[in-house]
C-alpha cells in the first residue's frame, strides 16, 4: 500500500499545490485513449473526483510510474475541465505551482 504522504500534491516549501503546466504525453484526457483505459474507467475516475469535490493526480507523477525525483501533481487535463471545490479553494487560498510534466519514459 502506498504511503498517503507519497501521494501529496502539496509542496511543503512553497505551501502551494503542484499542478502540471500542461497535459502529459499520455494524459487520460487526450483523444485516442493513450493509457488504454478500460471502457468506462475514465468516467468512473471523473465521477469519483467530482463526488468528492477533489481532483485527479496525474498518473505520470505517481510513485512507481515516475522517476524518484518526480513529485505527484494535479492532472492538468482534469483541472482544465472540472473546477471542483478543492481546486477552486486551492486557487483562492494558496495557488498552484505549475510544474512541467515528467519526460516520457
Amino acid at each position: 500500500m502506498t504511503d498517503p504522504d507519497e501521494l501529496s500534491v502539496g509542496d511543503p516549501t512553497t505551501m502551494r499545490t503542484r499542478r502540471l503546466s500542461r497535459m502529459c504525453d499520455t494524459c487520460v484526457f487526450r483523444s485516442g485513449n493513450p493509457m488504454h483505459l478500460a471502457p468506462g474507467r475514465l468516467r468512473d475516475l471523473i465521477e469519483q473526483a467530482q463526488q468528492e469535490q477533489s481532483y485527479i493526480i496525474c498518473h505520470s507523477t505517481l510513485p512507481g510510474m515516475a522517476a524518484a525525483d518526480v513529485k505527484p501533481a494535479v492532472c492538468r487535463g482534469f483541472a482544465d475541465r472540472y473546477p471542483t471545490q478543492a481546486l477552486q479553494l486551492i486557487e483562492l487560498l494558496f495557488g498552484f505551482d505549475d510544474v512541467e510534466p515528467p519526460p516520457k519514459a
